[in-house]
């Protein structure tokens, strides 16, 4: 009732009001450098679903959206640069795009009273709103990746792993060592043995480590890897013939340029996912006829409907909803960076919502709380398809370790709020 009043009370506003000033959203992009077969199909999803908003609905709330784009070529110190020379501008919520960058921005960000939306990466502990005030991972993290892989082989497995061996090959940085503990706690409830495969950046050279597991002949092997690495290493698992249907990666390491080079060999190689594939959405139709076919597309449109693509516009829908609900609360259509904190703390997304958009059966329905910014952690797995070339979900979107899972983010955020002077505490 209290959000109706608040709509009601914004349309009488804004039916008053001279022209507003644009919702900015930054977009730290990665169009360069050796991950941006990834960052461009995201970038251009992103883009693409605010020039929807805009050129078929008026923007958000009747404000138009402006995108304020500035390239990281996914290199931290350039992230950082670019948050500073663009948060001035009225940024309203930053995507880093990046673990490391993720991390650098966690203080100044919080400080600067701007949310980050690290959706599916950065710090796991951050879905602790408590302590994390203005960091945001819904719906999912890479520990309910970890857990939501090992729960997909238990079921596989007649819920027994005891005596598997598995391997996990890990981008050596930040972002790559995330699932190890997670691993490590599962690993003591479940038997498995569990061995641990760095490849350095960028991810070219890794015929040592497919020499050791071809010598140590894993029964599954787990990948948390990102740009070249990933197709490296699909390449790699055909020449030592190892099964692809037990070969499972992150849900960046689960797009079309990640499989293609290897061809046929590439079939049945498995990701996981927090969002559905494909583009039998009616959202995409809207897409080709507002953007696309009028010349307004961040790319050349031929990106719509592939999993890095289809992963940015939800990251803008997420966002725009986010700003719905600010509005909504704060009975504006010009938030501010703080206002729209509180709207991603408030938002809910349903299956009602989410088919009222476009994106029926997209996503997984969540709420968001102080004390839960990291939404359900529910983990989907997507199958590749050589000869069609297409993703498909193959599983729904399941529950991961909320146990194991739960007291690993009240350690870590725990021992955060000590060493930063944190009260946790809600707004």
């Amino acid at each position: 009732m209290k959000l109706k009043f608040a709509s009601m009370a914004l349309g009488a506003v804004m039916a008053a009001a001279p022209a507003m000033a644009d919702l900015v959203f930054p977009s730290l992009s990665y169009r360069t450098g050796p991950y941006a077969a990834g960052g461009i199909p995201f970038a251009d999803g992103y883009a693409d679903y605010f020039t929807l908003l805009n050129e078929r609905d008026g923007g958000i709330g009747g404000v138009p959206a402006r995108l304020l784009e500035c390239e990281t070529g996914y290199n931290t110190q350039k992230g950082v640069e670019c948050y500073e020379s663009t948060k001035g501008e009225g940024a309203l919520v930053y995507q880093p795009l990046s673990t490391g960058i993720t991390y650098q921005l966690i203080p100044k960000a919080t400080a600067d009273d701007i949310p980050i939306h690290s959706m599916g990466y950065g710090r796991t502990s951050a879905a602790n709103g408590e302590v994390f005030s203005h960091v945001f991972n819904y719906p999912g993290n890479y520990w309910n990746g970890a857990s939501g892989a090992i729960n997909y082989l238990l079921e596989a497995n007649g819920g027994d792993l005891s005596g598997k061996k598995i391997a996990l090959v890990y981008h050596n940085s930040a972002y790559g060592k995330e699932p190890i503990r997670t691993l490590e706690e599962l690993q003591k409830k479940h038997g498995y043995e569990l061995s641990l495969l760095p490849v350095d950046h960028p991810g070219q050279e890794q015929k040592s480590q497919w020499l050791q597991i071809r010598r140590e002949k894993p029964d599954f092997v787990l990948m948390w890897g990102w740009g070249v690495m990933n197709q490296v290493a699909v390449q790699e698992a055909a020449n030592i013939r190892f099964p692809m249907e037990n070969f499972i990666g992150i849900w960046w390491s689960g797009a079309e340029h990640d499989v293609l080079p290897a061809g046929d060999k590439a079939n049945g190689y498995k990701a996981l996912t927090f969002h559905n594939v494909g583009r039998d959405f009616p959202i995409f139709d809207d897409i080709q006829k507002y953007v696309v076919d009028t010349g307004k597309a961040a790319g050349a449109g031929d990106q719509i409907g592939n999993v890095l693509y289809n992963r940015g516009m939800y990251a803008a829908m997420l966002a725009a909803e986010a700003a719905k609900t600010a509005q909504e609360i704060h009975g504006t259509g010009e938030i501010t960076a703080s206002q729209m904190r509180d709207g991603m703390e408030a938002l809910q997304i349903d299956e009602a919502k989410m088919a009222a958009l476009g994106m029926p059966n997209f996503g997984p329905a969540f709420d968001v709380s102080c004390q839960n910014h990291g939404g359900p952690g529910l983990v989907g797995v997507t199958q590749w398809d050589a000869a069609n070339k297409t993703w498909s979900l193959i599983s729904d979107f399941a529950a991961t370790d909320g146990e194991v899972i739960g007291a690993l983010v009240a350690e870590d955020s725990a021992a955060y709020a000590a060493e930063n002077n944190i009260e946790a505490a809600c707004k």
